[in-house]
């Protein structure tokens, strides 16, 4: 019998939210999800039923002190069942030295494994793909599932991009959601910003006599390697891209509209098809509802190419 408690209350879902993988990052997306309180059953499945219940016993505890939520904790990816959104963070993680392109081999097998479990058991769910290498991954379970693209993409560069915008707030002294710069491409080593039309309120960035062009750089250079830092330091990253999860769940739920930049399949994107990398998506509750051509200079064109170059040969490894 699966340890699942409160199961004779009469609370009604109106918005079920699955994660698979109860690691650093899956754990704590629980917790953001639950202190947001936007998801009415929040159901964990790992591999571990243990430790997927022995988190499930920490976040019941939270519960006098938040929204309520129904909660439960399985091995069984059939408890995903009636999930709008399943949120998947399983696989190997990022060890110290290796790049996300590094986990493909180990990560892909376990996406054959579980994808077509998760799609008999919640066919009209959305797939928001978290594990690394995110991009591969993300094209991996829309081609597993057959789901609509619109219902499968990853995490991508959305954290890539909060870290730009910090890192140019510190420099000009501006808080980071009044910028508007981004990084596109690949979640990885072959990403790149947009400052060709990076701006606050309409006004050029490299128009602030703060932020020249090595100063650019080296925000791009602090934002690159973010997470190799963190890692050295730490082992892993859990904290920022478990707040980009609730953001964008809370952006599903709630039907905004918000523009994120997620990795999802292209379509004719700057000529580019058959690869999911990140690019500005319009985020509602059916998925991604647009996908944004944004102006790039010849320079970033360039930089989108090889970044598709790169993806597509690694997919063949």
């Amino acid at each position: 019998m699966e340890y699942h408690r409160f199961s004779n209350t009469p609370l009604h879902c109106t918005f079920k939210v699955s994660i698979i993988g109860c690691g650093n990052v899956g754990a704590t997306a629980a917790y953001a999800l639950l202190l947001d309180g936007t998801p009415t059953d929040l159901t964990l499945i790992d591999v571990n039923k243990e430790k997927a219940q022995g988190i499930l016993l920490d976040l019941e505890h939270c519960l006098p002190f938040t929204s309520y939520t129904k909660l439960e904790a399985t091995d069984d990816l059939h408890a995903c069942e009636g999930s709008q959104l399943i949120i998947i963070t399983a696989g190997k993680k990022q060890a110290p030295g290796e790049t996300r392109l590094d986990l493909i081999k180990a990560n892909r097998n376990i996406f054959q494994d579980i994808i077509p479990k998760i799609a008999a058991a919640a066919p009209n769910a959305i797939l928001l793909i978290v594990s690394n290498p995110v991009d591969i991954l993300t094209h991996e379970a829309l081609t597993i599932s057959e789901f609509p693209s619109q219902r499968v993409f990853g995490s991508g560069t959305i954290l890539d991009t909060a870290r730009l915008q910090f890192h140019i707030s510190e420099k000009i002294h501006i808080h980071p959601r009044s910028i508007d710069a981004y990084v596109l491409g690949e979640h990885g080593d072959s990403s790149f910003p947009v400052f060709s039309s990076a701006t606050v309120v309409g006004k050029h960035l490299f128009d602030f006599p703060e932020f020249t062009k090595e100063v650019a750089e080296k925000c791009y250079e602090n934002t690159k390697n973010a997470a190799y830092r963190i890692i050295h330091d730490v082992g892993f990253t859990c904290y920022s891209i478990a707040t980009a999860i609730r953001e964008i769940t809370r952006s599903i739920f709630e039907d905004t509209h918000q523009v994120f930049m997620l990795s999802t399949l292209l379509q004719n994107y700057y000529g580019h098809s058959d690869v999911s990398l990140s690019v500005p998506c319009v985020l509602g509750r059916k998925g991604i509802l647009n996908v944004l051509e944004i102006p790039l200079d010849p320079t970033e064109q360039e930089k989108l190419k090889h970044s598709v170059t790169v993806l597509k040969s690694a997919r063949k490894t």
